[in-house]
């Protein structure tokens, strides 16, 4: 005989299912997005003009200053003032992305410092452009020590999907929440959300911890 419990997480399950694809696309487009702008700011931060460095500074400290739910009412209340109107789902997409290209752009300039010097003399010892030596050997060994902080700041990033129910996109958080104003049992609902959630994290976090330790033992 099924328990009250089981019955109504076998109720809420399908609808959560589909908020939970629906968060999974925000992160993978974010991420998408968000990896390349990490690449560009870091690369403006490293600059050596200091007005493209302090201009990457500035964006990469507000990025990571603000909250994401700041960032994504800015995008979605604040940009229509200036005649720009965003969907719900394209405004959290760019709000995530932005905020997670910020962390991700340190992460990688953190890689990217902690590659031996003696690399750079090196390719200059062979005569290589500096530019080749930056894009074939500094920035390949940069991005294999990012890794792991990378795929950790990307589980985050899933999680902060969360956030764009407060703008009425569809997904796993918004699917609790409409379920629990159904039957107002928000406790079944949210311990079944959050075992969802963990379904995705928990795997994802194992995968970041063995790969750390690989990346680990092959220097």
């Amino acid at each position: 005989m099924t328990t009250p419990l089981l019955t109504s997480w076998g109720q809420y399950l399908p609808p959560l299912l589909s908020g939970l694809v629906q968060s999974v696309w925000l992160a993978v487009a974010a991420i998408v997005i968000g990896l390349p702008l990490a690449f560009l700011f870091c690369t403006m931060v490293m600059s050596k003009n200091r007005l493209i460095g302090a201009l990457g500074l500035v964006i990469v400290e507000i990025g990571r200053g603000m909250p994401a739910l700041v960032i994504l009412y800015l995008v979605y209340y604040g940009l229509p003032r200036f005649g720009i109107s965003l969907a719900n789902v394209a405004a959290a997409i760019i709000a995530l992305a932005w905020n997670y290209s910020c962390y991700c752009s340190e992460i990688i300039r953190g890689g990217i410092q902690s590659v031996p010097r003696g690399q750079i003399e090196a390719g200059n010892a062979l005569g290589l452009d500096s530019r080749v030596v930056f894009l074939r050997v500094i920035v390949p060994q940069g991005l294999r020590s990012a890794i792991p902080g990378l795929l950790g700041q990307s589980i985050l990033v899933f999680q902060d999907t969360s956030l764009a129910y407060t703008i009425a996109v569809p997904e796993l958080m918004k699917q609790a929440y409409s379920l629990g104003g159904e039957d107002y049992q928000y406790l079944r609902v949210f311990v079944l959300t959050g075992l969802v959630y963990a379904a995705v994290t928990l795997p994802a976090t194992w995968i970041t911890v063995w790969m750390e330790r690989r990346l680990g033992k092959s220097y």
